[in-house]
């Protein structure tokens, strides 16, 4: 977790104009390479692609208070 954090914090420093843009990720991420954290924003992209063409599923959430709200919350229905 705290990785992701240092990986995002990278990606939003370092935009897709900066010099050396995976080079200065790698290093504020710490103990990965340059072609590591190419290769693991690539596949992030891939996985956004996915979700947002519908080919993966939003997961269906469970409340805390039982299996009737929760199909109350899915279809829509108010109490």
């Amino acid at each position: 977790a705290k990785e992701n954090k240092a990986f995002e914090k990278a990606l939003a420093v370092y935009d897709h104009d900066s010099t050396d843009r995976w080079a200065n990720v790698a290093r504020a991420v710490g103990g990965k390479t340059p072609e590591e954290v190419k290769r693991h924003y690539e596949i992030l992209v891939e996985d956004v692609k996915y979700i947002e063409s519908g080919k993966v599923p939003i997961p269906n959430y469970k409340t805390t208070e039982g299996d009737s709200q929760e199909s109350d919350i899915t279809s829509g229905n108010k109490g």
